[in-house]
């Protein structure tokens, strides 16, 4: 068949090719004049899928793995499995036609076929009852990737193009991919579907078929233009079609295969008839677990059969019958009638199949288990024994044959020579030193590692896959697209668009312009951070370049400002600034007093010039802080409202707090003597004050005519019409005999009309006097007289007597005391003394006497002492204890005082 009529070549030499690589190598150099290979090749099938319905999704998946296999190969990245050495142009190959289409040596391929399909005929010849040469000729090998099975005759022998047509295709041509023919594939499409590949010569699968054509869903209601390739679809209707009972549809949307079973529940009878389930239609034929029961032809017995449909048959004992053992024929014998037992010996075959029943002609079953001694030898062959026939018999001993792996022993007991694989895993090291063989363990060389390690660009469009193990010494393939690496830098907005690449992005070539915490703006080139370089890979080892440092460091931040300013000094003086570099941060003193208003706000710092609290840091960095000194004066502020009490607090800012000084006014009346807070009683005004002082209860102020209280209730100024007292007054003649109830006014005019005044009269005798005396007067004063007399020295002079007896008692404790001081400076005298008894006695009588006068005279003075100790001591307790109560009041107000501090915080 002539294909270059189809044939198109392609465009011409673009100025960068999209799947060119930096390699030096000879061969890659070769092609790497060549176009984009992926038009050329899909440019038939392009056109024609275009101008079909298909979507452009499916194509796009339909030419993916084409699509990978064509970067592989234009980037030089091709590695071969086995041998795990780059895939040149110009070296002959073999790519797998099963499932993974993996390309291989032709040498290393023929070699591994080779060795595969021995070792597969020894397995087989060593296992199997044949021979070398019939082991050989079956003897298969699989792909070292997807372990598809080829048989020895499809060893490949010679070198062809991707499609096969060719042999030993040209290398040296740049406008055709390497390994490939140029020509149009034209291979047997998938599925069988009749049509041929469209695309020119090309590793991997073909894809599906792209001609369209007029099709039904699965359920054939529908019919529609689709492509070959993908020529199956639902309609996503119901399916409908008549399910397999003849009497339902299906209810399924419509889908391959054959419909499922029928659902539909309905009740059906077993086969015999005598029981009705509910059931699916598919399970509607169904037997019940009761036996038939039916009478048979005979008359005499019934059918044992289970549950079944039709007639039940003739009778099973009609006819000829036998013994149980079978040797003896009964012949005429009614069916209902038990055959006799011949009485010769059974002979029947045991389970065993080598010994037969040694028992007599019986009914039932044999034993199961045959007892017969037999001399039995293990499976290995090394130990006999005589056991019973039932029984098995195996040694202790283990197989110590090595397995077909050569490596570990059978190690099981008693073998009988055909030791099974080896159940051990590999777990050698592959070649491509990143895994390791999970195979069972075998013989020979390990299959090759079968992972695809994928290498992409930076961005990641641009891809391929390469054997496990040598991706160290590919290079990633060369992208047109653009970088989506963002900078880092501040200028990302405005950057210079540029190609996808491998390594860092370019430096930036503007200015940093970033603004210091000072305000001024960085000077020099952009030295942000740059995205780091892709570390998927490796690249190899260039020519070593001269390195010049340069001016700065990418991705190190911004210098110190190096601008000029002025700086004030610590204290903030004006006049003292100085010109410093705006990034030094040293402060300085300009010996000045400080002069700052204190945090009282009554008063200035007279410290040196130092740093404040409230100073700013322009360089962001914390800077050391001094504070003013503290006042320590006490509050001179003029309260408000005002008060004679001092504010307690030190000098401080704002106003005082308020006066919570306890002031005592008593009420207008003197009964009783109200506590106020100063602020309370200060913020009153006259009228409140007054009204606050009032105690609310009758006046205790004196009539200043009568000996009577005032009768109002606590009032302001003078008592109202003291004149006018209301009350009785007891009068009575000037011997006290006579006596009557008069009101005071009236007494009180009385006074005046004799000439007196009711002020001057005392308390004790107002009243007196008033009434004249008559007859009866005299003998009442002088019984008054006499019961008085009687009566007053009683009290007195009990109360003298008692006083008495104490001083007394406190001068008779004294002189005891300086007595027994005497007594014990005299001791000794008086023991020299050695006289009469009656000398003794008369010296102890002169001694009382003379005792009891000095007594007399020290309690004498003893009770002048007494009485001036105590009066002095009631005048200094009657002084100390005013002064004390005085005190106390003054400390339970400042401890009112603190408590308020504490309960209303400081504003």
């Amino acid at each position: 068949m002539n294909t270059t009529a189809n044939y198109h070549p392609p465009a011409p030499p673009s100025s960068q090719p999209p799947f060119s690589d930096s390699d030096t190598d000879s061969d890659s150099e070769n092609f790497q004049v060549g176009a984009d290979l992926s038009n050329s090749i899909f440019k038939a099938y392009l056109e024609f899928s275009s101008s079909s319905s298909s979507s452009s999704s499916i194509t796009a998946v339909d030419l993916s793995k084409i699509q990978s296999f064509l970067n592989s190969s234009s980037s030089g990245a091709l590695s071969c499995l086995i041998c795990l050495e780059r895939i040149r142009p110009s070296d002959p190959t073999w790519s797998c036609s099963s499932l993974c289409f993996t390309l291989f040596h032709l040498l290393c391929i023929q070699s591994w076929a080779r060795q595969a399909s021995d070792l597969s005929a020894a397995r087989a010849a060593a296992r199997l009852p044949i021979t070398a040469e019939t082991a050989a000729k079956q003897a298969t090998w699989n792909c070292p990737k997807c372990r598809s099975s080829y048989s020895k005759s499809e060893i490949p022998k010679s070198y062809f193009c991707f499609c096969g047509k060719l042999r030993d295709p040209p290398s040296d041509n740049p406008w055709i991919l390497p390994h490939s023919c140029g020509e149009i594939c034209n291979r047997p499409l998938p599925n069988n579907c009749g049509h041929f590949c469209l695309l020119l010569c090309h590793p991997g699968p073909c894809p599906s078929c792209p001609k369209s054509i007029k099709t039904r869903c699965f359920c054939g209601s529908l019919e529609d233009f689709r492509r070959c390739g993908f020529k199956n679809f639902s309609c996503n209707k119901r399916c409908n079609k008549r399910l397999d009972c003849n009497k339902h549809n299906c209810s399924e949307i419509c889908h391959p295969s054959t419909c499922p079973p029928c659902r539909a529940r309905e009740t059906y009878r077993c086969r015999c008839g005598k029981r009705e389930e509910e059931k699916d239609c598919c399970d509607r034929d169904f037997r019940c677990e009761n036996e038939c029961k039916k009478l048979l032809n005979c008359g005499k017995h019934v059918c044992e059969r289970g549950c079944h449909g039709g007639d039940c048959g003739e009778c099973p004992l009609q006819g000829k019958r036998t013994c149980p053992c079978g040797k003896r024929v009964y012949e005429g014998m009614p069916c209902d009638g038990v055959a006799p037992v011949c009485g010769s010996t059974c002979n029947k075959l045991l389970n065993c199949g080598y010994h037969r029943c040694p028992e007599r002609c019986h009914k039932g079953p044999c034993v199961e288990t045959c007892r017969t001694m037999v001399k039995k030898s293990c499976r290995c062959g090394g130990l006999k024994k005589e056991v019973p026939c039932y029984q098995d018999f195996s040694c202790e001993k283990k197989c110590l044959t090595m397995r077909d792996c050569g490596r570990h022993a059978c190690r099981r007991r008693c073998c009988d020579g055909d030791c099974p694989p080896c159940s051990e895993v590999c777990d050698k090291r592959l070649r491509c030193k990143n895994h390791k063989c999970p195979a069972p363990c075998h013989r020979g060389a390990c299959a090759p590692c079968p992972i695809m390690v994928t290498i992409s660009c930076a961005c990641g469009e641009t891809r391929f896959e390469v054997p496990c193990g040598t991706e160290k010494d590919q290079k990633p393939p060369k992208c047109r697209k653009l970088c989506k690496i963002t900078p880092l830098c501040r200028h990302a907005a405005n950057s210079k668009p540029h190609r996808c690449h491998y390594g860092p992005c370019p430096q930036c070539r503007a200015l940093c312009e970033e603004e210091y915490t000072c305000g001024h703006k960085c000077n020099l080139r952009c030295h942000g951070p740059r995205p780091p370089p892709n570390p998927e890979f490796t690249l190899k080892p260039k020519k070593k370049k001269s390195y010049h440092q340069p001016e700065y460091t990418p991705g190190t931040p911004c210098p110190p400002c190096p601008e000029l300013v002025w700086r004030p000094c610590v204290g903030e003086h004006i006049g003292a600034d100085r010109m410093m570099v705006c990034s030094n941060t040293t402060r300085f003193s300009c010996d000045n007093l400080c002069g700052n208003l204190l945090p009282c706000g009554n008063h200035y710092c007279t410290k040196t010039c130092h740093p404040l609290e409230t100073q700013p840091s322009s360089s962001g960095h914390p800077k050391r802080s001094e504070t003013c000194e503290e006042c320590k004066l006490r509050c001179e502020k003029e309260r408000i409202p005002k008060c004679s009490h001092p504010c307690p607090l030190q000098c401080h800012p704002g106003e005082c707090p308020p006066c919570k000084v306890l002031v005592k006014r008593s009420c207008h009346c003197g009964a009783m003597v109200h506590a106020f807070e100063c602020i309370y009683y200060n913020n009153l005004s006259e009228k409140d004050q007054v009204a606050a002082r009032t105690c609310g209860g009758p006046c205790h102020r004196k009539l200043p005519n009568c000996t009577h209280l005032c009768p109002e209730i606590c009032h302001v100024d003078k008592c109202p019409a003291p004149d006018k007292c209301s009350k009785k007054v007891t009068v009575r003649c000037k011997c006290q005999t006579l006596k009557k109830e008069w009101i005071c006014q009236v007494v009180q005019a009385a006074y005046r009309d004799i000439g007196h005044d009711p002020k001057d009269i005392p308390k004790n005798q107002f009243g007196l006097g008033l009434l004249p005396c008559n007859s009866d007067c005299k003998s009442k004063v002088q019984e008054v007289e006499s019961s008085l007399q009687l009566r007053k020295p009683k009290v007195p002079e009990s109360f003298i007597f008692i006083v008495m007896h104490a001083l007394n008692f406190l001068a008779c404790m004294l002189y005891n005391f300086v007595r027994s001081c005497d007594l014990s400076k005299k001791k000794e005298p008086e023991n020299e003394k050695q006289g009469p008894k009656r000398r003794k006695r008369r010296d102890r009588i002169q001694e009382g006497k003379q005792v009891s006068r000095l007594q007399k005279f020290v309690a004498t003075i003893k009770r002048v002492l007494l009485f001036i100790i105590i009066v002095a001591a009631l005048i200094a307790i009657t002084y100390y204890g005013y002064k004390g109560l005085l005190r106390l009041s003054d400390w339970m107000n400042e401890a009112e005082l603190q408590r308020a501090k504490r309960r209303r915080p400081r504003i």
